[in-house]
């Protein structure tokens, strides 16, 4: 990174000057738990081309990640080294929007002048969006949220432009990235086969017959008993399932509960179920809560899983690679090309 300019000294030089850099509210409100006036306390992160990093600028990108990390912590200790691990990749991140708008707008190779534009039209629609998504279409909410921000229409419609042209370039990455060859996954697959390897696994439909507070087991299993003599006269298990079943957060789906590993169901269940074929159909199961009918619609036998069932996931994970490792190599370089000053 560069740390020798002119303009940066200049503006290093007024903002030293500023007591509370872009502190616009009228009225003092308590300082936040999240110690960046602390680790900034000129109220300044970072310095990158001509543009500042606040410590506003953070914690506006912080603010919806706060709840998610106090959840996922076990003690402060914890909570406070998440944040400012998350505190430093906001920054980075910030940092590295600025470069890539400074790339957007430079000449391509062969050109004198840049000719990338995002259109008007595409701006006012990204904003009428957010007023609609965000503010309930209340425009005057929108504007109370730009005097909040101490910014003007104009100044928040380039904020805009540059979160468009931010994803517009990480997208093109991704574009640049989308191709695997048959050979690279093929050797993915041979290197990692102990990734591949699946448990036995069922995929069922259920009738369950609840119990009322007089039912014995013979009326469970009488009631049972119809409904396996409908199966074997050849109605359809979901369609019995749609009539018959008390779960009424699976009756829609024919009794459905998708692909299960022995481990995630019911003792009683999974010996059964896992001592069946595709297309068979269990004799009742009663038990204290009511009766079941338990299908097998599909099985899929323990085992290293063969390429072909796995190979959309390998091409999807070798793309995600690649264009990680590609985005990270251009933003190195326009890192390298940029002036960044971090405090």
């Amino acid at each position: 990174m560069m740390y020798h300019s002119a303009a940066a000294g200049a503006l290093l030089a007024f903002l030293a000057a500023v007591p509370a850099p872009y502190a616009r509210s009228a009225a003092p409100t308590p300082p936040p738990a999240d110690n960046l006036d602390l680790r900034y306390a000129n109220g300044i992160a970072a310095i990158v081309e001509d543009r500042v990093i606040t410590v506003e600028d953070i914690r506006r990108e912080l603010r919806p990640h706060v709840g998610s990390i106090q959840q996922d912590s076990r003690n402060e200790q914890e909570f406070n080294q998440k944040l400012e691990a998350l505190q430093d990749d906001i920054v980075q991140s910030l940092i590295d929007r600025v470069l890539i708008v400074k790339d957007f707008y430079k000449p391509k190779d062969g050109e004198k002048e840049n000719t990338r534009q995002i259109p008007a039209s595409v701006v006012d629609n990204q904003i009428a969006e957010i007023q609609i998504t965000e503010f309930d279409g209340d425009r005057s909410k929108f504007l109370a949220y730009l005097r909040s921000r101490g910014l003007t229409l104009r100044e928040y419609r380039r904020e805009v432009t540059e979160g468009i042209i931010n994803d517009y370039m990480r997208g093109q990455q991704h574009k640049s990235q989308s191709v695997v060859s048959p050979v690279k996954v093929e050797t993915y697959y041979n290197e990692n086969r102990d990734k591949f390897f699946q448990e036995d696994q069922a995929s069922i439909r259920v009738i369950q017959l609840s119990r009322s507070n007089s039912e014995t087991d013979a009326q469970l299993r009488a009631k049972a008993d119809e409904v396996l003599a409908k199966f074997r006269a050849g109605e359809s298990f979901a369609e019995l399932a749609t009539q018959y079943t008390d779960d009424i957060t699976r009756r829609s789906k024919g009794g459905d509960q998708g692909w299960q590993k022995k481990s995630d169901l019911r003792r009683e269940f999974a010996e059964v179920i896992f001592n069946m074929k595709k297309g068979q159909v269990s004799d009742p199961i009663i038990i204290s809560e009511g009766c079941y009918l338990l299908y097998v619609e599909d099985r899929k036998y323990a085992g290293v899983q063969p390429i072909e069932e796995v190979r959309g996931d390998i091409e999807r994970f070798l793309v995600q690679q690649m264009t990680r490792q590609s985005q990270e190599r251009w933003l190195e370089r326009l890192r390298r090309g940029g002036y960044v000053r971090i405090f």
